[in-house]
């Protein structure tokens, strides 16, 4: 047997990439078209959690993406407690494989991957979802994933006014400060949900909440915004869903089932089934179904998190590392 060596890119390496938004965006909406055409294999994720006292539990997602010729399994940590310890609430691990031997290819620090990717996604929901319009924006949440949601979603739309708002004062004001020093543009912190997410055309929530509360009002929407919930408990009232004219998920088979996701009271009350579901959002990106279609649409879009998308920014990744000379090639047999 030949030596078999695989690729590893840690945090640094990643760091190092420099991955611009554009390149993010266009590796993500690539995994997506090819879900929408039928050219992936991805199974819905599973979860361990090892004790409930620790707050936290693993998440396992498996997927497999014909165009760019990859499997991939990716582990991520979910620990809400983590900021006690200074640490990030998510860390993760990014498997890639040659699908047609099972032979090991490459190892990537999945932190920033998964915010970048989950990031990706909200802005690929809104480029597709959202008013061309919208200038107004109201993020609910600080974590990882909020960064690369105000970014990208600011990438395509340019706002004139960003609201962000978290549980904790430090962290809804540190978070605004950086961001508007990134973005160059002003980021206001708002002291609530209400005056965060009212009015605003694209309302993302990405809270971290410890059991699910209903803290999103409906009557807060104003008609023709889009709604983006994916926090892991749900923040969102029932009646959320009666004023969709669309709801839009990233994979039915995921948001079906399971015990987690910021709808997931929705799907078992039978308030969105495969009945209510106008499309995945693969499906409107590869072109087979509509997205938005008038200013007037209030449309909701709930994702859980693709393996597709990790292996696709993972293998962008890969690529770019290799014609920049960056990462580490580790002796595996």
């Amino acid at each position: 047997m030949k030596p078999i060596y695989i690729d590893y890119l840690n945090a640094l390496d990643i760091d190092a990439l420099a991955m611009t938004d554009a390149e993010i965006i266009g590796a993500v909406e690539a995994g997506l078209v090819a879900q929408g055409s039928g050219r992936t294999v991805i199974e819905p994720r599973v979860h361990l959690e090892p004790d409930p006292s620790f707050h936290g539990h693993f998440n396992v997602l498996r997927g497999y993406v014909a165009p760019l010729d990859a499997a991939g399994v990716k582990i991520v940590g979910d620990y809400v407690d983590n900021y006690l310890h200074g640490l990030p609430s998510e860390f993760g691990i990014l498997n890639l494989f040659d699908p047609r031997t099972g032979t090991p290819r490459a190892i990537l620090d999945a932190t920033v991957i998964t915010d970048m990717r989950t990031g990706a996604v909200t802005a690929i929901g809104a480029k597709h979802l959202a008013k061309k319009s919208s200038k107004v924006l109201g993020h609910i949440g600080a974590r990882g994933t909020a960064y690369w949601n105000v970014r990208l979603l600011d990438h395509l739309f340019d706002f004139d006014e960003i609201r962000i708002h978290s549980r904790r004062p430090e962290s809804r004001d540190g978070f605004a400060a950086k961001l508007a020093a990134d973005l160059g543009k002003p980021v206001m912190a708002m002291a609530d949900w209400k005056t965060c997410v009212e009015g605003a055309d694209i309302v993302v929530e990405a809270s971290r909440l410890p059991e699910p509360q209903p803290l999103l009002k409906t009557e807060w929407i104003k008609r023709g915004a889009l709604v983006v919930p994916y926090g892991t408990m749900s923040a969102v009232e029932l009646s959320l869903t009666d004023i969709m004219q669309k709801i839009v998920v990233d994979d039915w088979g995921q948001c079906k089932g399971g015990k987690f996701g910021s709808l997931r009271a929705h799907v078992e009350t039978g308030r969105l089934s495969e009945a209510t579901l106008h499309a995945e959002l693969g499906q409107i990106a590869a072109g087979l179904k509509p997205g938005r279609q008038s200013d007037g649409e209030t449309i909701l879009f709930w994702h859980r998190g693709l393996s597709l998308s990790d292996i696709a920014l993972g293998m962008a990744m890969l690529v770019k590392a290799g014609e920049n000379g960056i990462g580490q090639r580790l002796r595996f047999a």
